[in-house]
């Protein structure tokens, strides 16, 4: 029997995610690498996130790559904005795919069915550092991308 998601959280310490769901991290590389902008990061973090309905993940960006691993529940639907403002939806299911990569500075947004969760894993390359995360506002980027107001509108706080 599948656990449900309050027993996940429970079970993995997940805490509230500042972009919404939960998450816990569970790896951060000793390694450090200098990256594309001249920082220097850890090389990679890897983390468990679990969305439900009613904490959707909202538009944000950073500067990485983010590997997303799907794991249990029902399917996880991510929205991305690119730079130049094209849309792309992609959904991570059991029926697959299991995995797909967000590429850097590219806004996304997650979410799963009414009544939903779904269990992931993210791995960030550079790791994730919170100085590199941008939650997004729904007036910048309704500003920069206004063809796609009532996305935007229906995944900011």
């Amino acid at each position: 029997m599948l656990p449900d998601a309050r027993t996940l959280i429970e079970r993995f310490a997940l805490k509230p995610h500042p972009e919404g769901g939960f998450y816990s991290e569970t790896y951060r590389s000793p390694d450090r690498v200098i990256s594309s902008s001249g920082s220097e990061r850890v090389a990679l973090t890897s983390i468990y996130f679990l969305l439900t309905a009613e904490a959707f993940s909202a538009f944000h960006r950073i500067a990485s790559d983010e590997a997303w691993h799907y794991y249990l529940g029902t399917p996880l639907t991510l929205e991305l904005i690119d730079p130049v403002g094209r849309h792309e939806q992609r959904t991570l299911s059991a029926s697959g795919p299991w995995q797909t990569v967000v590429p850097a500075r590219t806004h996304f947004a997650a979410h799963v069915e009414p009544d939903g969760w779904a269990f992931v894993g993210c791995d960030v390359a550079p790791g994730f550092e919170f100085a590199d995360f941008q939650l997004t506002t729904r007036s910048m980027l309704t500003a920069a991308y206004p063809h796609l107001a009532a996305l935007i509108a229906r995944y900011t706080r």
